[in-house]
């Protein structure tokens, strides 16, 4: 007897449910795969906003909130200090806004920290977009549109850091050996940037794995 459309309807929901997790938690599938879940959706557990602009940081809707004068929250849960690794989140820009994702960073009082930046920008003044490793790596060209939330991701291993936005390679960037300065690959935490007032950027999702 065939099944009546309804009822094939309903096990495809019922299959995709638990595939997804929905916001803000691991599906079975991530928990096998070793995923980690790093915001819990309700507050900055595990996170800890620097003392340069506090204010700029929120959690509002599901969502961190990176909005105000130039600050930083850094991840300081368990096994913050990550060198091979897979990250990704679901990121979402309001018009003419600059943000980005640091890695392999450590939390500091005030400034922008060592590391990398994974750039956010869609409409931004800055050339620099989504995608991009800041100032070794450029990105020309928007993958993503403001208002609209996009999965970022950044692998990291070895010398070797790709970017994706929505499934697709932003850049690729590998560090040579003539690497200087604080920009640099070592090992570290995840860091989020609140840039400038006019500046509105919005993460949830928040995950990683060991590679």
């Amino acid at each position: 007897m065939k099944k009546s459309v309804p009822t094939v309807l309903l096990a495809l929901l019922s299959f995709a449910s638990v595939l997804s997790a929905g916001d803000n938690a691991l599906s079975k599938s991530e928990k096998a795969d070793g995923w980690k879940l790093l915001f819990n959706g309700k507050d900055l557990t595990d996170w800890k906003v620097d003392k340069w602009n506090p204010e700029s940081i929120s959690v509002k809707d599901g969502s961190i909130k990176c909005h105000g004068k130039p600050s930083m929250v850094y991840y300081t849960g368990k096994g913050k200090e990550m060198t091979d690794f897979h990250f990704k989140a679901d990121v979402m820009t309001k018009p003419g806004s600059n943000g980005g994702i640091f890695f392999h960073t450590k939390y500091q009082d005030k400034g922008w920290p060592v590391g990398h930046e994974a750039q956010i920008n869609q409409t931004q003044k800055d050339p620099v977009k989504t995608g991009s490793v800041y100032i070794v790596k450029k990105n020309l060209e928007a993958p993503a549109k403001d208002n609209e939330w996009f999965h970022y991701e950044i692998i990291v291993k070895g010398k070797r850091v790709e970017t994706k936005v929505d499934g697709k390679t932003v850049v690729v960037y590998t560090e040579g050996k003539d690497a200087k300065g604080t920009r640099k690959l070592s090992k570290g935490t995840i860091g989020l940037q609140a840039h400038d007032p006019g500046s509105t950027v919005l993460v949830k999702n928040i995950k990683v794995k060991s590679l």
